[in-house]
């Protein structure tokens, strides 16, 4: 009985060690890749040559500083990147706000923004995109992976201005909480963007609240606010005053359900565009609950406000998506795009820049999700094309249009960071992965 028995279990064995080498032979395979050996070298050489966004701006913008400070690390001397930091420091704003970026003087006739100024960078200016609602939130996810990184615990309590570092990271949590906060919704506001974007409907340029500005609640400014909020309970943990970051912590819990009860849509399984707070500024025959955000969900999804299963679905719906609109990748900003005429700045035309544009900026973090999540094979998958484009065409690019064609900056390093710590993610998870067998 026990022969025929194991008779029978043999097939099942050895189908099992089939599986298993199959599955060793995909994680060995992520770790031998040379296509991901090839992109993260181009990725140290972009960012071994500053901090500015690419070679089309001049500025350092701390939402993409944000993103690929932790590869800056790898190639960049480390007093370098604290004083990149210690910039925006010392030009946070009296409430605790922070600049989107600083420039050298010189530069300033560039482009007409309202600059500000500091005593303690006198040859330098900072000025404020004041549609977005990230800035704040980018600079404290950004001081955490430096602290996290390199072990520089002590520039918590260096002081910049009177206050220490930590006290100013404080006061860009607060100044959201405090300046930006709808009481309603127990969520932060800012005005209607595409998406994750810097540009507003009304406005030919696009970049500053006016008269004609109609305010919103999104799900991208929450999630990123919902993962600053994490981070700042962690560098208090860091620095030895847990119960300092005891409030915070509440706090990102009250917004993370305040989002599910108020962002997510449980019918369409997917997050509300807008909330607007005082009306759309979009035609009424445009029904915008439609439109898939897929930047800010993969931020959501960073956050911890989804679920597996809905990380899942997610990802369907983006390749659905992409299928869909003909484009390249999951960095597809949304879908469907909103029409031509829809934005008063002509770059926001249907299927162009940060409206219907394929981003790596934000298709890698998708792919982040995929790795923090376990979909491994999905998120291999997922990458590799975002992989070939950078090596086929020998450069970073801003974004892409649906047939592939790169635009804008060739070395944004936003781009690079994404992808540098994407690929650094899978390769941490297969070789755990292969050293658990």
């Amino acid at each position: 009985m026990k022969r025929r028995l194991l008779l029978l279990l043999i097939p099942f064995l050895a189908l099992s060690c089939v599986r298993e080498d199959e599955e060793t032979l995909f994680l060995k395979g992520i770790l031998d890749d040379p296509l991901m050996a090839q992109v993260d070298s181009m990725a140290r050489a972009v960012a071994a040559t500053g901090f500015n966004a690419g070679d089309g701006y001049k500025e350092v913008w701390i939402r993409d500083f944000n993103t690929f400070i932790a590869l800056s690390l790898q190639v960049v001397d480390t007093a370098e990147v604290r004083d990149a930091l210690n910039t925006f420091l010392d030009f946070q704003g009296t409430e605790g706000d922070i600049p989107d970026a600083f420039v050298s003087n010189v530069d300033t006739s560039a482009v007409p923004y309202r600059y500000r100024y500091s005593r303690a960078r006198p040859r330098m200016a900072a000025h404020k995109n004041t549609v977005e609602t990230d800035q704040e939130s980018s600079l404290v996810q950004a001081a955490c992976q430096y602290v996290k990184l390199t072990g520089d615990t002590t520039w918590l309590a260096s002081k910049r201005g009177g206050k220490t570092v930590l006290q100013h990271l404080e006061g860009a949590m607060s100044y959201l909480r405090n300046r930006k906060w709808n009481e309603d919704y127990g969520l932060i506001t800012g005005a209607t963007t595409a998406d994750w974007g810097d540009v507003q409907p009304e406005h030919g340029w696009g970049v500053e609240i006016d008269d004609n500005t109609h305010y919103a609640i999104d799900i991208y400014d929450n999630a990123m606010y919902v993962l600053a909020l994490g981070d700042l309970v962690e560098l208090f943990q860091i620095a030895g005053a847990d119960s300092l970051g005891t409030p915070w912590l509440a706090l990102r819990e009250e917004i993370t359900a305040n989002v599910r009860k108020h962002l997510w849509d449980s019918e369409r399984h997917k997050f509300h565009p807008h909330i607007y707070l005082d009306g759309s500024p979009f035609p009424e025959d445009l029904d915008e609950e439609a439109i898939y955000y897929h930047g800010g969900t993969a931020v959501a999804a960073l956050a911890g406000i989804l679920t597996r299963e809905e990380v899942a679905e997610a990802n369907a719906r983006m390749l659905e998506n992409v299928e869909a609109a003909g484009a390249q990748s999951i960095g597809l900003t949304l879908y469907p795009a909103y029409p031509s005429g829809s934005f008063a700045n002509p770059m926001m035309g249907a299927w162009q820049y940060q409206n219907g544009g394929d981003w790596t900026w934000f298709g890698a973090r998708m792919i982040q999700a995929l790795v923090q999540y376990g979909f491994l094979h999905e998120a291999y998958d997922e990458l590799r094309p975002m992989l070939q484009r950078v090596a086929d065409q020998g450069g970073f690019y801003e974004w892409y249009k649906l047939d592939g064609t790169p635009v804008g900056s060739g070395t944004y390093r936003g781009a690079a960071g994404v992808l540098f710590k994407a690929d650094e993610m899978l390769r941490v998870a297969a070789r755990q992965k292969l050293e658990s067998k």
